[in-house]
């Protein structure tokens, strides 16, 4: 179903801070979406962005510009301990929201942000990307189309971002990073559980080992995930932000992934090629759309745009809070595995327990 191109949704940006600007020049080529305020505590920043992007409001104070603008929705890109009292705020006015991640410092405050939401009849989406990558829909659909055959058996990426490596890592970009006692799950491998569930479905049991490389920082930095699914397949992401790519873009895919299925393989470079080979026949390249636009891939415009279809259109959203949670509880298993040095399984029964 298409939708009217006509603006139907006001949104409220909060936040102004370093990945909000993908955020803004996402909302401003959605010609369904007019931001019509942008809130920061530091007012210059969000002056900035509302003069580069055309939002006519700013604010330092949310609640004054609720008052003011009287929005459809929120889109908070703000720090995990900003987001809970953001929420409900929106909840108590009836405002739809999606929040980026991480949704919260711990699994019971995102835990009482989805209830918040559900209480009040509020929709929220997490604003997790990855999944929305042009390079995975492209996949999945290959994987639903049998291209590999009737079944995925294993899937692992590797990733090498290299930003962190350097005595003053992440301080330019995101200097909250150094101070946060868990990084490369919390931040960053929650994004891959996402996307290897949207890939071979729910996740039954995790073994990690995780190690913090770099001194200057208090969380983890590199590590190893074995996943085991459901349905059987098996998975691994070997991850290091100490480490380096070859890639000229390593933040483009965030990795080169492998995808072997029950009749081939399919496989991802860190320039976003696909190549697929069938079983008994040589690779070959695979012809599908994607850029270098805006945020790996635009994958920031598709979340959004998935986000107003859902509210337009009354549609499900894909990273919906009960969705998110369930990520939520394979990153806990992955830090309770690193702690316990033992496997953690029985997750989708609710019971999930460590075992030799």
């Amino acid at each position: 179903m298409s939708m009217n191109t006509e603006k139907q949704l006001r949104g409220v940006g909060v936040g102004a801070g370093y990945f909000s600007q993908f955020h803004y020049e996402a909302w401003s080529r959605i010609p369904q979406v007019e931001i019509v305020g942008i809130c920061d505590h530091e007012l210059a920043n969000a002056e900035s962005l509302a003069n580069q992007y055309g939002v006519p409001n700013t604010c330092s104070q949310l609640e004054q510009l609720l008052d003011e603008t009287e929005p459809d929705f929120l889109d908070v890109i703000t720090r995990p301990d900003s987001h809970a009292a953001i929420v409900e705020l929106a909840a108590s006015r009836g405002i739809n929201v999606i929040c980026q991640k991480p949704l919260a410092p711990t699994i019971e405050e995102a835990v009482q942000i989805v209830e918040c939401a559900d209480a009040s009849g509020i929709r929220l989406m997490v604003h997790e990307n990855f999944r929305f990558q042009p390079w995975h829909r492209e996949i999945h659909r290959l994987i639903s189309d049998g291209t590999i055959g009737d079944q995925l058996l294993t899937l692992s990426c590797r990733t090498r971002t290299g930003d962190g490596w350097q005595s003053d890592a992440y301080l330019a970009r995101q200097p909250y990073f150094v101070e946060m006692p868990r990084l490369l799950i919390y931040e960053t491998g929650v994004h891959f559980v996402d996307t290897f569930r949207y890939h071979a479905g729910e996740i039954e049991g995790v073994f990690a080992s995780l190690r913090k490389l770099n001194p200057n920082i208090r969380g983890e930095d590199a590590g190893v995930v074995l996943f085991e699914f459901a349905n059987q397949a098996e998975g691994i992401w070997d991850a290091s932000r100490f480490h380096e790519s070859n890639c000229s873009n390593p933040r483009y895919t965030f990795g080169e992934f492998l995808f072997d299925g029950s009749a081939g393989s399919i496989r991802l470079s860190g320039d976003g090629t696909i190549r697929i080979q069938p079983h008994g026949k040589p690779e070959f390249v695979h012809d599908y759309q994607h850029s270098d636009r805006n945020f790996a891939g635009d994958c920031v415009y598709n979340t959004q745009l998935h986000f107003v279809h859902g509210l337009l259109e009354e549609r499900p959203f894909e990273t919906d809070g009960h969705e998110y949670l369930k990520t939520l509880r394979v990153q806990e298993a992955i830090y309770e595995s690193a702690r316990s040095r033992q496997p953690v399984r029985q997750l989708t029964s609710g019971g999930h327990n460590a075992s030799c």
